[in-house]
């Protein structure tokens, strides 16, 4: 498995990240456990969750992503040869029963993370990620941005000057960005150098072949800051495997459990996802492996964050690190995204 810097940090993690937002709703314990074994005997070294984990979230199983986590370190004693990653919630997302409603002040922050630490079972985070920002900002999908006067923000440089906290006591090492903007994220590296606060060493923010949008801004910022991409939702929400074409809902898969996750849908979407598919047969590889091998090919990416509810997907997406696309595979790739993306001449 071949691993890569984390940001300025001293830690290598692996290409592939083992994602867990589904340990706790589609995965039991059981199931989250063989899971890590697996991965780990694969070479992966880096794990992510977060304290809203599992997904969609429920007050009823809020936490219990991190708890199956903590519970696979104390049983199989290998925390310090991995890289523990986790994130603090922002405002909104109807989690009023987390925290009252989670902020990222820095009394909810301490809060999060002592909580996160305690179900984690260990005395330190590697990598503890601000989820999304605690002010208005286009994320999650969203378009058209709005700026609102007197919004009801946390500033920048309370969040980050609570983490800086963190890592002088020993409870996290770096920190790192989620579901930022490429404002945001160059806000959080100059309070840091203005401050000699600790600066983000990655941003996780969704990335793949229906979603490039992280290259408009933020992969420069990326490759210039060394602050490298972990790439979530590299196969949109399941969509670019081709499983649910022509209307197909396959039983117990995301999307025909959850109607929340429609961002991939719709006519173009499936005229590209067909596309994409038949170069992959075209080319010998399954229509998982050609999404996932594109995304571990960008130079701004770090690591690339996988999740599957069965064994047979684990072990095709984690596949995909030994998968290396040609030139001529990647430059079609990159001819079926101008057609689909911009269709005027």
């Amino acid at each position: 498995m071949e691993m890569r810097k984390l940001g300025r940090s001293d830690l290598d993690v692996s290409l592939i990240c083992l994602g867990t937002m589904t340990w706790g709703e589609q995965n039991t314990e059981q199931e989250a456990f063989e899971q890590l074994d697996y991965a780990v005997g694969e070479g992966i070294n880096f794990i992510d969750a977060a304290e809203m984990y599992p997904v969609p979230p429920r007050a009823e199983t809020q936490g219990l992503t991190e708890q199956y986590l903590g519970n696979w370190l104390v049983r199989r004693g290998r925390r310090d040869d991995l890289v523990i990653a986790s994130k603090v919630a922002g405002p909104g997302n109807g989690l009023t029963y987390l925290r009252d409603g989670p902020r990222l002040t820095r009394d909810h922050i301490r809060a999060a993370c002592d909580a996160s630490l305690k179900r984690l079972q260990t005395d330190y985070i590697d990598l503890y990620q601000v989820h999304w920002p605690d002010r208005n900002a286009n994320f999650f999908g969203r378009l058209g941005y709005r700026h609102k006067e007197n919004e009801d923000q946390t500033p920048i440089e309370e969040t980050l000057g609570a983490l800086h906290e963190l890592v002088q006591e020993g409870k996290i090492r770096h920190i790192g960005l989620s579901n930022e903007t490429p404002w945001g994220t160059m806000k959080y590296l100059q309070l840091a150098e203005q401050h000699g606060w600790p600066r983000p060493v990655s941003i996780q923010n969704p990335y793949n072949l229906l979603n490039r949008t992280f290259e408009q801004g933020l992969a420069e910022i990326a490759h210039r800051e060394d602050v490298g991409l972990l790439a979530y939702s590299p196969l949109a929400f399941g969509m670019l495997t081709g499983k649910y074409l022509d209307g197909k809902r396959p039983e117990n898969a995301r999307i025909t459990l959850f109607r929340r996750f429609v961002r991939y849908q719709g006519e173009r979407a499936e005229q590209a996802i067909r596309a994409y598919c038949q170069l992959a047969r075209e080319h010998g590889l399954s229509p998982a492996q050609l999404a996932l091998a594109w995304v571990n090919s960008r130079r701004f990416l770090t690591s690339n964050i996988i999740g599957a509810t069965s064994m047979e997907q684990l072990r095709e997406n984690i596949g995909s690190a030994r998968v290396e696309l040609s030139d001529d595979v990647v430059d079609k790739l990159e001819e079926l995204h101008r057609e689909f993306t911009y269709p005027c001449p």
